[in-house]
């Protein structure tokens, strides 16, 4: 068989990159039997055979030795949801011999990348759950590190899995729902526009306003980030407003407790003045009175598929190519909701803030 010669020497990973087209790190990748496309696989496999290619046994043997850990990035442990997630993944990979590795973000990006750095050579695995849209270090891990790594409810790199939540179409049937029982000024609160789960509820937001025909106010979108002090500031500012919305949808796990704290502080009643959906459904939805309306998403079981999709990417039994796996999400009608008032009996919300104790500023 002829062999390419592309340097002198022994030909290495890197040789092996430029023949066949590819980065360094796909080359490694295809060498460590890691996910690839098909397609890229086949070039590699090829280049390794024209220049004659054999890793370095050690080399590679310290790479693929197996720590029988997974690494996982959460954005909130304080979340009910994520709690409820790791819960469930940690059962499943006790149970195959694994150890988990948690670590918390913050929703700082600088601490994200400290995590990972953490992570590496500690890990066979990682699931990342991060807070920011775009990391370079993050999205280039999948390559530089050759480890399997599921990216939950982010846009994956094209060698990452991916489980995403269907929050276009929860938000979406919310706001039908709403429009059904007579509403038309609607706000929506969620996150950085940027990140996956604000922009998909933001399309569901906008489909369902033209779907039905209704304007849409852009003063009632209010996107910055996920925290319930984010919540309580911009639901304070929405009922604050002349012209205020007669419902509201929080999206955010985090963000029900500063809208309704913002709701109380207003003295307004729900549903008789302001009705409420949720973007989850932790426990607060169900305990406090009128129970909340919720977007429900089954964390406990996007766990489990997490869980299992890293054990079949760590014993080779799937397709190498990268999945995408999609939950939805169900709305849960309770007592918050109702058909939007016509007259209002109680003083007005701006007069209400501005007696409160517990004042809010509008961010610019």
């Amino acid at each position: 068989m002829s062999r390419t010669k592309v340097g002198a020497g022994k030909p290495t990973i890197r040789d092996v990159a430029k023949v066949a087209g590819v980065s360094q790190g796909t080359a490694s990748r295809v060498i460590n039997q890691l996910p690839v496309k098909p397609v890229l696989k086949a070039r590699v496999d090829d280049a390794i055979a024209k220049l004659g290619y054999t890793p370095n046994a050690l080399a590679q043997s310290m790479r693929l030795r197996s720590t029988r850990t997974i690494g996982i990035l959460i954005r909130d442990f304080s979340v009910p949801g994520f709690a409820s997630f790791v819960k469930m993944a940690q059962s499943i990979l006790s149970d195959a011999g694994y150890v988990l590795m948690l670590a918390g973000s913050e929703d700082r990006p600088e601490r994200e990348r400290e995590i990972l750095n953490a992570f590496i050579g500690r890990v066979d695995g990682l699931i990342l759950s991060t807070g920011s849209a775009s990391n370079s270090l993050l999205e280039n891990a999948g390559t530089n590190l050759s480890l399997p790594m599921i990216m939950l409810d982010r846009e994956p790199s094209e060698h990452q899995d991916a489980i995403q939540i269907a929050h276009r179409e929860g938000v979406h049937r919310a706001l039908t729902y709403l429009f059904e029982l007579g509403h038309r000024r609607v706000a929506l609160i969620t996150g950085d526009s940027n990140v996956r789960p604000a922009r998909e509820r933001i399309l569901g937001y906008r489909e369902a306003h033209v779907e039905h025909g209704i304007e849409i106010d852009k003063a009632l979108i209010r996107t910055r980030n996920f925290s319930k002090e984010y919540a309580f500031t911009e639901t304070s500012a929405l009922l604050a407003s002349k012209d205020r919305p007669t419902a509201i949808i929080v999206g955010g796990v985090a963000m029900l407790q500063g809208a309704l704290r913002a709701i109380k502080t207003c003295n307004l009643r729900i549903p008789e003045d302001i009705s409420l959906i949720g973007g989850t459904d932790p426990e607060l939805a169900e305990l406090v009175e009128p129970a909340v309306t919720v977007i429900q998403v089954d964390y406990h079981a996007i766990g489990a598929e997490a869980a299992q999709l890293m054990l079949d990417r760590l014993d080779n039994r799937i397709d190498p190519s990268p999945r995408i796996i999609k939950f939805d999400s169900t709305l849960i009608i309770r007592q918050s909701c109702s058909a939007p008032p016509t007259t209002r009996s109680e003083p007005d919300a701006t007069e209400a803030v501005r007696g409160s104790t517990e004042p809010f500023e509008h961010p610019t």
